[in-house]
């Protein structure tokens, strides 16, 4: 192996960035036991200012919280190095103060002649009105806004992680997008959590600045008096102002750390930083500041007031709104002449056999009020959404869906809008821009102000609230969401329920062509010389009807292919299909379960049922009163199975299992009947429920 390999290897497993937070820490102890020369004071103490500078310029540049999550830690780092400096400078005050200003290095004299002008009383009400706005007024308030948005986002949780879970089962968002989001909430939560936990650090390392001088402040006169035989006035002079100098530096800092909490605890999220929202949202209204320049002049000309700065504040203020009011100005213009210069609509031309449209299979019609949600001019997302309601169900179902139609309905209400297959209305409802639908899935804390309604997709009872009420509706428990997820989530569930009806002899080509990529001689052996495109359509159809998805073609067309010859009958053929797919259906009702909890059936009903089968001419024939106990034991038997949180699934031979299915299908939608035959033989059997008997 070459040297230079070697190299390598050793470069890429020192990782050199992964020691930065050991070497700070090790470098902070060293600094609290090791004495320091003033030179190394010099430069740590410019780093300790050049960082505080730092973190605040990146908290005023960022967008949202979670854009500084390492802040907490840094809060903390920086906290330390402070204190540490504190530390060594002490040392060094106290061993070499009575030597000269300069003792402890030229950053702790320079703070404590320059910027208090070598006064110590000065320098002592300075220190005393830094230390008080750091600890009674940053420091406090930022670690209020931190435990409240601590205590407010983990009370919302909850209600975010159920709208992720309403964004994926609709389609809208996909399982990494969920999982990234998900992972968000989770940081925020603990970003706010630390920030709580960090600001107190800040707020000590203030009580400990005032109790550090006055350490110094006592223990230098002691030094310099009894040590080194200095006069009292000297004494208390030269060490003074060595303390408040080393209080300043490091208060300053200090105070620049805490209005970087303050500034990313106290913002609202947006896609602007800070200085971009101050300038945006204070000089947005020309009026505002015009009025505002009035009120300042109209100061100015009260007799004994400073006229200057008073009325130079008014015309500078007033220039400033007649150059916003000019550039609005010119903005509305350029849109008049870009209407303007829009082509009028030309004469329509005369009908044509291509003005003859046919039925859109899946179609949705809205509200003049709702087409802001599908116009991408407007902001709206809905089309987006839609892509990927069809792109999840291509990939859970098995094919490819027809497009959906968009187009406005003047018939219809303003908020209005329907869903139509094959030119009917298959579901309806109401979406209203700007609020939000929150919806009670059972578990609320409290009612919400708003219009009562119902959830479209699922008939859950729900309230339109105003965006204003959504984070307290999600602290609630309510599961919020916008008016386009509530039009998407309705639009996903009818698609999925309705499957079966929009799987053409299209579809089904389409199908066949795209397995025949892969497998052309199974598919050219079955359509068309063994089963017609119909039967074949028919048989994934049935699938389809009873909530079975068509992804694993192959063992269709196989099974097809395999007992074409002994019956053409689409619903015998459903039934040795299932058997084929029996695992798969079995793992679609049971993911991870070894043993299946399962509804069962009394052996003399299912005695009784088969009777009454091969009595009926059509074989579908049951008898009213036994019908009626069949209906009513089987709903209590789901209630039960529901109750216990277990799927709803009946177990039956497969002599009935085609009669029940399609008979409890209407009365009972949500009991899914399987055969013995569908079971693999390495599955265990449990019947938690009984039709017919107890269990």
């Amino acid at each position: 192996m070459s040297s230079g390999s070697v190299m390598g290897i050793i470069r890429r497993s020192l990782n050199l960035r992964g020691l930065v937070g050991p070497v700070l820490i090790v470098m902070i102890l060293a600094m609290m036991v090791l004495p320091l020369p003033p030179i190394l004071l010099d430069i740590f103490f410019t780093f300790n200012i050049a960082m505080a500078v730092m973190v605040l310029l990146i908290s005023m540049n960022t967008t949202k919280a979670l854009d500084f999550v390492a802040f907490p830690t840094i809060l903390l780092m920086t906290t330390l190095l402070r204190l540490s400096l504190n530390v060594a400078s002490t040392r060094v005050v106290l061993l070499e103060g009575h030597t000269g200003g300069d003792a402890a290095g030229k950053v702790i004299e320079s703070f404590g002649q320059f910027l208090v002008g070598g006064n110590y009383a000065v320098g002592i009400v300075v220190f005393a009105i830094l230390v008080v706005i750091n600890f009674m007024v940053i420091t406090k308030g930022a670690g209020r806004i931190a435990e409240v948005g601590a205590r407010f986002t983990l009370d919302a949780m909850p209600g975010k992680q159920m709208a992720i879970d309403a964004d994926l089962n609709a389609g809208l968002i996909g399982e990494d997008v969920a999982r990234k989001r998900r992972a968000e909430i989770s940081q925020e939560s603990d970003f706010y959590g630390a920030m709580d936990g960090a600001s107190k650090f800040v707020r000590g390392d203030a009580i400990a600045g005032i109790i550090i001088l006055f350490i110094n402040l006592i223990g230098g006169l002691i030094v310099g008096v009894l040590q080194h035989n200095m006069d009292i006035s000297l004494a208390a002079k030269t060490y003074t102002l060595l303390a408040i100098g080393d209080g300043l530096v490091a208060q300053i800092p200090a105070l620049v750390i805490s209005t970087a909490a303050g500034v990313v605890v106290s913002r609202v999220a947006t896609e602007e930083n800070i200085g971009e929202q101050l300038l945006g949202q204070l000089f947005k209204q020309p009026q505002v500041i015009m009025l505002t320049a009035a009120i300042v002049g109209m100061l100015g000309m009260i007799p004994g007031m400073p006229h200057f700065s008073f009325l130079l504040l008014a015309g500078g203020m007033l220039w400033l709104a007649y150059h916003l009011t000019r550039k609005s100005e010119k903005v509305a213009e350029q849109e008049q002449e870009e209407a303007a210069s829009t082509p009028l609509i030309s004469e329509a031309p005369e009908a044509s056999w291509e003005d003859v449209a046919q039925v859109d299979v899946l179609g949705l019609e809205v509200g003049y009020r709702l087409i802001s949600l599908v116009d991408k001019a407007q902001d709206g997302d809905l089309l987006r959404r839609i892509k990927g309601i069809r792109k999840k169900f291509t990939q859970d179902m098995g094919f490819l869906p027809p497009s959906v139609h968009i187009r406005d309905n003047l018939d219809l209400r303003p908020n209005g809008y329907r869903i139509t297959l094959k030119g009917v209305e298959i579901g309806s409802g109401e979406a209203y821009p700007h609020q939000f639908l929150a919806i009670n899935p059972g578990n609320v804390s409290g009612p919400l102000v708003g219009m009562q309604t119902q959830d479209p997709a699922f008939g859950l009872p729900a309230v339109w609230i105003d965006e204003a009420m959504r984070e307290q509706a999600q602290i609630m428990g309510y599961t919020v969401v916008d008016p386009g997820t509530v039009v998407a989530t309705h639009l996903s569930h009818l698609i999925n329920t309705r499957a079966a009806e929009m799987l053409g002899r299209q579809e089904v080509q389409q199908l066949l062509d795209h397995l025949g990529k892969v497998a052309p001689k199974l598919v050219e052996d079955l359509v068309p010389k063994t089963l017609p495109l119909g039967v074949v359509q028919k048989v994934l159809q049935n699938l389809l009807d009873e909530g079975m998805h068509i992804r694993d073609m192959r063992t269709i067309v196989e099974t097809l292919a395999d007992n074409a010859i002994r019956s053409q009958d689409p619903y015998q053929l459903t039934s040795w299909v299932r058997i084929a797919l029996g695992p798969a259906i079995v793992q679609q009702f049971y993911p991870s379960a070894q043993e299946l909890q399962v509804i069962g059936m009394n052996k003399e009903l299912e005695h009784v049922l088969m009777q009454a089968m091969q009595a009926s001419q059509n074989g579908i024939g049951i008898e009213p009163g036994l019908a009626d106990t069949v209906l009513r034991e089987s709903r209590d038997a789901v209630q039960l199975q529901e109750q216990m949180g277990l799927p709803t699934v009946m177990l039956v031979p497969g002599q009935l299992r085609d009669l029940l299915a399609r008979f409890l299908k209407r009365a009972v939608p949500n009991l899914h009947v399987i055969s013995h035959d569908e079971v693999p033989d390495f599955k265990t059997i449990r019947v938690t429920a009984m039709v017919g008997g107890l269990a």
